[in-house]
Formats: structure tokens, C-alpha cells, sequence
């Protein structure tokens, strides 16, 4: 029983890193399209979305059923309490890759990204990419000192957050309402997926080390 149960544990470690995969070509894909206009590249975004969602069930139904037969406890509870905080988290990726992708069908055959503002998402879409495929990788791997590679890389993204939020609301800004619109909620979207990539990092080192003050949500 205990060989079964821990290879139940590898398997929804497997399963974390299968759908940490789909979201780091999901969340390529959309800021591809974001930035060229690209709509069929936005629409297999979309349609793919539902593939993510569907293992992240499916992970969360592996998960409820350890917990349910196996009624695991100490660091082996963690794991699978975790596991279920991390799928959450990897699957709400996956749902911003999507919103971004939206936001270029919406505007098709207009750019989505307002003038002057090109550099900056460009900018923040390689940060997001760069950060989910080390976050597969932390999750292959649980090699913690790549937690660190991914706060770091969260730093620069909230400050280029910051910098879009400042070009709209400065006296220079021209763009209209749609534009300023487009602008923030492209910005927020960027933001939070490396909020989420970095929440499910900090939930590995705590697995790794036993260090919880770094995840207020543990």
C-alpha cells in the first residue's frame, strides 16, 4: 500500500509538470499573438485553454482521492494540500494566457498594443515566458534555488506594471479610452500570471524546506 501510495505522490508531481508545460507554450503563444496581431495563433490560445483546464480537474480529483483513501498526514498531507493549492494556481496561468489571446481577437485586425507601449509588453511577455518555463523546470527538478531566478524575475515584471500604469496616467499619454483600457488590462494580465508563477514557486521551496513564512497563503 505504501509503494502505491507514493507512486501516487509521483504521479501528481508528473501531472504538475504536464500542465505547467501546456501553459508555458500557452502563455508563449498568446504574447506572440499580442504582439503581431496574430488571431489563428490567439485562437489555438483559446481553444487549448480547455485541454489545461481539464488536467487541472483531473490533478484535483487524484489529489482529493489520496487524501481521501490514503489519509496521509505530516509532510506527505503537505504535498497533496499543496498540489491542489499549485493546480489552482497553474490553471488561473493557463486562464490569463487565454485572456490575453482574447484581447487580440478583440481588436483584430487593430493592434492590440496602444502606441508607445510595444517595447514595454514585448518586455513583459518574454519576462512571463521565461518565468513559466522555469517554473516547469523548478517543478521537474525542485531545485529551490530557482525560486530565486523567479522572484527576481517577478521584480522586473511588477516594475514594468508600474511603469504602463504611469504612461496612462501621465499628461503625455494621447490614447483614447479604449487604448487606456487595453493598456491596463493587458498590464494586469502580464502582472499576475508572474504573481501566480512566483506563488506556486514559494510552495516548493516550502515542500523542500519546511520554511512557510515566505507563502502567507500556507
Amino acid at each position: 500500500m505504501r509503494e502505491v501510495f507514493h507512486q501516487s505522490l509521483e504521479d501528481v508531481q508528473g501531472r504538475l509538470v504536464e500542465i505547467a508545460e501546456l501553459v508555458a507554450v500557452a502563455i508563449e503563444k498568446a504574447t506572440q499573438a499580442f504582439g503581431t496581431s496574430d488571431v489563428s495563433l490567439a485562437e489555438e490560445v483559446i481553444e487549448a485553454d480547455a485541454i489545461i483546464d481539464e488536467k487541472a480537474v483531473a490533478l484535483d480529483e487524484l489529489a482529493i482521492e489520496i487524501l481521501a483513501r490514503q489519509q496521509p498526514v505530516a509532510r506527505d498531507l503537505r504535498i497533496v494540500v499543496s498540489a491542489l493549492r499549485m493546480s489552482a494556481s497553474l490553471e488561473r496561468m493557463g486562464d490569463i494566457a487565454e485572456h490575453i489571446a482574447q484581447l487580440t481577437r478583440y481588436r483584430f485586425p487593430e493592434r492590440a498594443i496602444p502606441k508607445g507601449l510595444k517595447s514595454t509588453f514585448t518586455a513583459m511577455g518574454q519576462l512571463d515566458v521565461e518565468m513559466a518555463k522555469k517554473l516547469t523546470q523548478l517543478l521537474s527538478t525542485q531545485d529551490v534555488t530557482i525560486a530565486e531566478d523567479l522572484r527576481n524575475l517577478d521584480d522586473k515584471l511588477d516594475e514594468l506594471h508600474v511603469s504602463v500604469f504611469e504612461k496612462v496616467l501621465g499628461e503625455n499619454w494621447q490614447g483614447e479610452a479604449m487604448a487606456t483600457v487595453d493598456a491596463t488590462l493587458a498590464s494586469r494580465y502580464h502582472e499576475r500570471f508572474g504573481d501566480h508563477a512566483e506563488s506556486v514557486a514559494k510552495k516548493v521551496v516550502y515542500l523542500a524546506t519546511g520554511d512557510w513564512s515566505a507563502d502567507p497563503e500556507l
